[in-house]
């Protein structure tokens, strides 16, 4: 370590955190250069990647001064433009919406919202009074377009990216991405970013935004998440074992942030806090168990919660609960590649009916399409399975580690037993 400076703490290079962790930080398959120059184009941007995949590190790395709007269930396109002008000192309030249009007014909140109000409505031919503004003495426009809005953002000089964009209901995804084609008129280029299988996605929301976006997939390659024990290994002074590395990369699942988390935990059990000031080997695999035994019991509480959160909504519709318990037991019970590909509606439908013939097709769409809601809490958090084009995803690949060292049981199966007990009639989802 250079002379006179402190030693790095473990926390400071490896771990889950909000803030980039330069030290560990990977590029992986130079993606960060090949997503500056498509920032550089007149185009939207998608990006598709699990949960803890990296995706909040590269738009602070690449984005560092973003208005970021996080999407949550039950969000609507018009709590996104509320958001994103709340991030500029502005608010937003929307009196009507009529089909694709919305009337309302904008308030400045901040100084910095006074002067860009200003200076849009200067713009566009309007007076506005730049001294002193408060929230009691609000500068106001009516809204009757989104070329408004769309003005605003733009005279901020600042990138718009919407987060978990997956969060949002199939309808209002579908009414953003209508919305992103007006606003790559207007000249506002948005980043989307959330979880998704399917390629080019926004382009099935909406045809028109042909040659308008750009999707590009966050994935790890097992050679990518080695280098994060390679370059945070180098800061601390750390040799890990070829045995130590794939096992950790195995049951991170192409995650960066599970490996993150793998690697802390280890640290941990060895002993090591800080940079060491020559080479600490690190080849304890009993260590390694030990980390993901206590990660997977860490994580207990959080899909346990999970499953008590899905099946008291479960036990809430009359008729259903084997439906919902069937179609959860196939799908949970997938391999962690189909999990993560998506389990196809036939699928979970041929197998839940082979254990329960008087499941029907048509009442096992509707169960699988209220599973998302059934989960997040009352901040529209804690999605761990989507459903989205027939198919059934996991969103959460902690769920994997989890259910692979987990000690206690889903309730899928005791819910079957109690819909036999009770001789369920399987009419309803």
């Amino acid at each position: 370590m250079p002379f006179g400076r402190s030693p790095l703490k473990v926390n400071e290079v490896f771990g889950v955190s909000n803030s980039v962790l330069k030290d560990s930080y990977v590029d992986r398959g130079a993606l960060d250069g090949k997503l500056k120059r498509l920032l550089k184009r007149r185009s939207h941007l998608a990006l598709k990647g699990a949960s803890k995949s990296g995706k909040s590190w590269l738009r602070q790395t690449l984005m560092p001064d973003a208005i970021v709007v996080q999407c949550r269930l039950n969000k609507t396109v018009l709590d996104i433009y509320r958001e994103a002008l709340g991030e500029l000192g502005i608010r937003l309030e929307v009196n009507s919406v009529a089909s694709s249009s919305f009337t309302g007014t904008v308030e400045a909140t901040a100084e910095v919202g006074v002067t860009l109000l200003a200076k849009v409505m200067g713009k566009l031919g309007y007076q506005a009074t730049t001294g002193d503004v408060t929230t009691t003495e609000p500068v106001s426009r009516d809204v009757n377009d989104l070329r408004f809005i769309a003005d605003l953002i733009l005279e901020s000089g600042r990138r718009l990216v919407i987060e978990d964009f997956h969060y949002l209901s199939r309808d209002e995804r579908q009414k953003f991405a209508f919305d992103l084609k007006a606003l790559w008129d207007f000249g506002v280029f948005v980043v989307v970013i959330g979880v998704w299988s399917d390629s080019n996605y926004l382009l099935h929301l909406n045809p028109d935004l042909t040659a308008r976006i750009r999707e590009e997939s966050i994935v790890w390659s097992k050679a990518d998440l080695e280098k994060i024990f390679t370059s945070g290994g180098a800061a601390l002074g750390l040799d890990f074992s070829e045995e130590v590395r794939a096992r950790a990369v195995e049951d991170a699942y192409g995650n960066a942030g599970i490996l993150q988390r793998l690697i802390a935990d280890l640290l941990d059990e060895v002993g090591v806090e800080e940079q060491a000031p020559g080479t600490i080997r690190v080849d304890d695999l009993s260590a390694l168990e030990h980390a993901e035994l206590f990660y997977a019991d860490e994580l207990n509480s959080v899909y346990q919660t999970f499953a008590n959160r899905v099946s008291a909504g479960i036990r809430n519709r009359q008729n259903a609960t084997g439906i919902y318990a069937h179609a959860l037991a196939v799908a949970l019970d997938a391999s962690d590649d189909d999990l993560i590909q998506g389990v196809s509606i036939d699928r979970i439908f041929a197998q839940a009916r082979a254990r329960e013939p008087r499941i029907i097709k048509g009442n096992l769409r509707t169960a699988l399409g209220r599973i998302e809601s059934m989960q997040v809490d009352e901040a529209g958090r804690g999605l761990v399975l989507s459903y989205a084009e027939e198919r059934v995803r996991v969103v959460d690949r902690q769920v994997l580690l989890y259910r692979k060292y987990r000690t206690v049981k889903w309730p899928w199966e005791e819910m079957i037993q109690e819909a036999e007990q009770l001789g369920e009639a399987f009419t309803d989802a």
